[in-house]
């Protein structure tokens, strides 16, 4: 097993042991080395060779060193195509600033490194969600798993559900949210954060049905928000607390038009009251140069308005049709800030 550890939490601070590693012109083959590859069982390899190329601003040449390092693809019609999230951590760990997973995650985080006081304001959200049924068997209702705010300080408001139909359906709902410094109070919670973040585990892009294999994830070496939030609930549940994993939307990404689902861990501390423990975004955030100290001890505990919780579980679809379809409906999330005068 590779494990190239990213992120640790060591001694109150928090290190990135992988940096100087991948800094400066790391050779290809390295960078393929350094990542777990998408399992075949979860593996969709819908990406053309153009696609990568552009994606990680290389060549054929390029490519084909990528495959020789064991970069898994299938040939169709003379072309070779490649799973997504196998590209995405490809760019993301090679060390070159300039791959589009690279640009794209630094202007995703560049909130990380400001004054923590902006998250903690109330933020409103035009939340649209669209619900595709594959293979839809007639007529039926809808369940969607909905923005689960009000607990939090937010509120929901001018509320469209899906009604019962065929095919396909909507959610709309203006979502705002708020945030708040809750740290953790209880040591053995604060204990259990800290093993998890000093185990080396790598977070990568996965997809969202392998995310709930947490043993095939950790044993790769790799993490996920899903995967490990479902793995602390579980240490924090053997531990005497009571926690579950929750799915959500992280939002504000691109200008919102883009569906970036999310999972964190809700646990009651020793105070009695709910906190939250988005590890994932703990871990991102220290791959940064900029200082993010203050929103990393934000994710351990506290909320901040740019994550919408939902009612699902964090191993959950966020919808169904119940027409009896054997395939998983299909959910868009278009969330985008909505500027209040």
């Amino acid at each position: 097993m590779r494990r190239s550890p990213a992120w640790l939490f060591r001694r109150g601070r928090w290190v990135v042991p992988y940096q100087a590693e991948a800094a400066g012109s790391t050779s290809w083959e390295k960078v393929a080395d350094s990542i777990e590859f998408i399992p075949a069982e979860y593996s969709v390899k819908s990406q053309p060779e153009s696609v990568a190329r552009e994606m990680l601003g290389c060549g054929p040449g390029d490519v084909d060193r990528l495959v020789g390092a064991g970069l898994p693809f299938e040939e169709r019609a003379g072309e070779r195509f490649f799973d997504a999230n196998d590209l995405y951590n490809l760019g993301m760990y090679s060390g070159r600033s300039t791959t589009q997973p690279e640009l794209a995650f630094r202007m995703l985080f560049r909130f990380a490194g400001r004054p923590v006081e902006d998250l903690l304001r109330p933020k409103t959200w035009d939340v649209r969600v669209r619900l595709e049924c594959v293979e839809c068997a007639g007529r039926a209702p809808w369940h969607f798993e909905e923005p689960d705010v009000v607990r939090f300080g937010g509120r929901v408001e001018d509320v469209s559900r899906p009604e019962p139909g065929e095919g396909s359906a909507r959610f709309a709902a203006l979502v705002t949210t708020t945030g708040a410094r809750t740290p953790i109070v209880s040591p053995v919670l604060r204990k259990l954060v800290r093993e998890y973040l000093e185990a080396g585990y790598r977070w990568q892009m996965i997809p969202v049905p392998m995310q709930s294999d947490v043993a095939l994830v950790h044993g790769l070496g790799a993490t996920s928000c899903i995967a490990a939030s479902l793995f602390l609930a579980e240490r924090f549940r053997e531990a005497g607390y009571r926690a579950q994993a929750k799915r959500g939307w992280f939002c504000g990404v691109l200008g919102g038009a883009l569906d970036l689902p999310h999972a964190c861990v809700e646990v009651e501390d020793d105070d009695g009251a709910l906190r939250t423990v988005d590890i994932a975004k703990a871990q991102l955030a220290a791959r940064l140069p900029d200082d993010t100290e203050a929103f990393r001890e934000l994710c351990l505990g506290s909320v901040y308005n740019k994550v919408i919780p939902s009612t699902a579980s964090g191993n959950a679809p966020f919808g169904r049709h119940e027409c009896g379809s054997p395939h998983p409906a299909r959910i868009h999330a278009d969330i985008r800030a909505v500027r209040r005068s």
